[in-house]
């Protein structure tokens, strides 16, 4: 799990790791026993918190106008490609 610094508690830790999760949150300053924590991973995180950041640019995908899962998905794809094409086109 990639979390948040306001996530860093004893008991969320223990919780995940009785479920078998990895728990990659950076530690407060002030902990005194600083666990491991895995700096390129939370970079990581950052590529996927800004995707949904661009994703909820488009209005509908905002908003959610279709009331149907299926037709709420096929938004989001193709929003998806538009993004994808929008780098694609830039990068070339």
């Amino acid at each position: 799990m990639l979390a948040d610094k306001a996530y860093d508690a004893d008991r969320i830790r223990a919780s995940l790791r009785e479920r078998g999760a990895f728990a990659n949150i950076p530690p407060k300053v002030n902990r005194r026993s600083k666990p491991y924590f895995s700096t390129w991973l939370y970079r990581e995180r950052n590529l996927i918190e800004r995707f949904f950041s661009k994703l909820k640019h488009f209005r509908r995908v905002a908003t959610r106008y279709d009331k149907l899962a299926a037709n709420f998905l096929a938004m989001v794809q193709l929003a998806s490609m538009r993004l994808w094409l929008r780098v694609y086109e830039s990068t070339t």
